[in-house]
């Protein structure tokens, strides 16, 4: 009589990778039956890029400037903080569409079933990044089709500066992970998160640091947003980075690493 072969149990490694890839293609799912949030975010970034650039190209891109008018310029200078920008308004639905599956049960439905826990970290954070990008990229279109223009740019410097977009929206996903899960609502979790679109506004996106208040200028420097923002001009643009470049990777990592092991240690929690 021939031995009868046991089933062959998947390895923890190849459940947790199993687990995440349906756990995207769940929230992936979820983003293209509900447009109308990624769309309402979408909307913020666009209306205030031609919103400074139709009425107050000119007169930015000459007090940036210190000379004549040139809304090109200001295009330029705008468009990488618009970027940033989209990046910190596609997240905040990130949060809340964590704490919609906190709220309405389905994690509590997870937790009973032998699946990968950290698969549906894994499966919001990585669907997040990818609309981020997504996002990114339209409104990159949008910025190209009114004038913006990367000549001095190398294929190099655009990997470079996709690489740091990717790893920023990483980073910012994490904390709105974190964010979600300890909102009691979608519209707590909603409110939490507006400091990711609130911080680029206070940032260089707008305007230089040096054209800002002296008693503010720290406000708007020590922030992820500025030295990520300068970097990625830097990259776009081909101007100068400086000390940019080690801080934006710096605040980048720590964001991250500190978003996970929040997240994990909150998820981790026993519900009451």
């Amino acid at each position: 009589m021939s031995a009868t072969t046991a089933p062959a149990h998947p390895t923890r490694i190849s459940l947790a990778v199993r687990n995440s890839a349906t756990m995207l293609r769940r929230n992936l799912l979820h983003a293209r039956r509900y447009p109308s949030m990624t769309l309402n975010l979408l909307l913020t970034p666009i209306m205030l890029l031609l919103l400074f650039v139709y009425l107050f190209g000119d007169v930015m891109s000459a007090g940036i400037g210190g000379g004549g008018a040139d809304r090109s310029e200001y295009i330029a200078y705008l468009v990488p903080g618009i970027l940033l920008m989209t990046i910190g308004g596609t997240t905040i639905g990130t949060a809340v569409s964590v704490s919609m599956d906190m709220t309405e049960g389905i994690i509590a439905r997870f937790r009973t079933m032998r699946i990968h826990r950290g698969s549906i970290l894994i499966g919001h954070v990585i669907g997040s990044v990818l609309q981020c990008l997504l996002s990114v990229v339209f409104v990159g279109a949008v910025g190209v089709a009114i004038g913006f223009r990367s000549t001095d740019a190398t294929v190099l410097e655009w990997i470079a500066g996709f690489g740091l977009i990717a790893l920023f929206a990483l980073a910012l996903t994490w904390i709105a992970v974190g964010m979600g899960l300890i909102s009691p609502n979608a519209e707590a979790a909603s409110n939490n998160a507006m400091p990711l679109i609130f911080l680029p506004l206070i940032s260089s996106a707008f305007v230089p640091v040096d054209a800002m208040p002296g008693w503010f200028q720290p406000i708007a420097e020590y922030q992820p947003f500025t030295p990520t923002i300068e970097t990625l001009r830097g990259l776009l643009l081909g101007t100068e980075i400086g000390h940019n470049g080690w801080l934006s990777v710096a605040w980048c990592l720590g964001l991250a690493v500190l978003g996970y092991f929040w997240s994990k240690a909150t998820f981790d929690r026993d519900p009451k």
